[in-house]
């Protein structure tokens, strides 16, 4: 899980059915599942080869009681878990769940921006074992990040004053506004743009790479996903899919062929 520091480093999904949810992203995305719990804490990977890509765990009960549906989180690389903690705080967000130890895999806490959007602070243990990752746009690696909000604008501000995100091209949406990309090093990785009214809460997206959209898209369908927008083709010729998996988690596809 060796990640340079302000980058998306580590993905999951918290779900109601692991059983059921490991089989389809599976089919979907082109991953292999890998059982990688320890007694009393289940937890499953999504690999390619020998690789981490993403991991899987049962949403807790309590969250769930609370209202919380199945969903995707993105983990954040950060030298020092609790120093960005306190700076995440002072800029206006929220903790969800304080600091903690996986003991010889990293340090984490779940916080949320100003605006409500959650994700993963962690710092990895450098004596973690780290296989090399496939090149990145192959299939069933993380091709972007989008994050919905309730003000792009600040919401990039934020972002960008705690990670060192940069402003890349931005897009006219027209009546949407517009999308900013934002770039990580210099390497385009994701945008922001103000969310659209119908949508209940700011949320991070995570696309997937896939071989071909549309046969991604009748293994989602075979599968019991639903789609909810797509397939399209967007600025830069590649093509999207925006779906529900069954259990009721956002997931996005991306690929450059149709």
């Amino acid at each position: 899980m060796s990640t340079a520091p302000g980058k998306f480093g580590w993905y999951e999904l918290m779900t109601t059915d692991t059983a059921a949810a490991g089989p389809f992203y599976a089919s979907v995305v082109g991953w292999t599942t890998q059982d990688v719990g320890m007694p009393g804490m289940p937890y499953t990977t999504f690999n390619i080869g020998a690789a981490g890509m993403a991991g899987m765990m049962t949403l807790p009960a309590e969250a769930a009681a609370m209202g919380q549906p199945p969903s995707w989180i993105g983990y954040i690389h950060v030298p020092d878990t609790d120093a960005y903690v306190e700076k995440v705080v002072a800029a206006g967000g929220a903790i969800h769940k304080p600091a903690a130890d996986v003991p010889g895999m990293l340090r984490f806490a779940v916080v949320a921006d100003p605006q409500g959007a959650a994700f993963v602070l962690f710092t990895a243990n450098p004596a973690m074992p780290s296989p090399p990752k496939p090149a990145p746009g192959s299939p069933g690696t993380i091709g972007w990040h989008e994050l919905m909000a309730s003000d792009g604008a600040t919401a990039f501000e934020f972002y960008s004053t705690l990670f060192g995100w940069t402003e890349g091209p931005v897009h006219d949406m027209g009546s949407h506004g517009p999308y900013l990309i934002f770039e990580e090093d210099g390497v385009q990785s994701g945008g922001i743009m103000t969310k659209m009214p119908f949508m209940p809460v700011p949320f991070w997206a995570y696309y997937f790479n896939v071989d071909s959209i549309a046969a991604a898209v009748e293994r989602l369908k075979a599968g019991g996903g639903t789609v909810v927008n797509g397939p399209m083709q967007v600025p830069g010729g590649q093509w999207i899919v925006q779906a529900i998996d069954p259990q009721g988690a956002h997931f996005a596809l991306v690929s450059y062929t149709e």
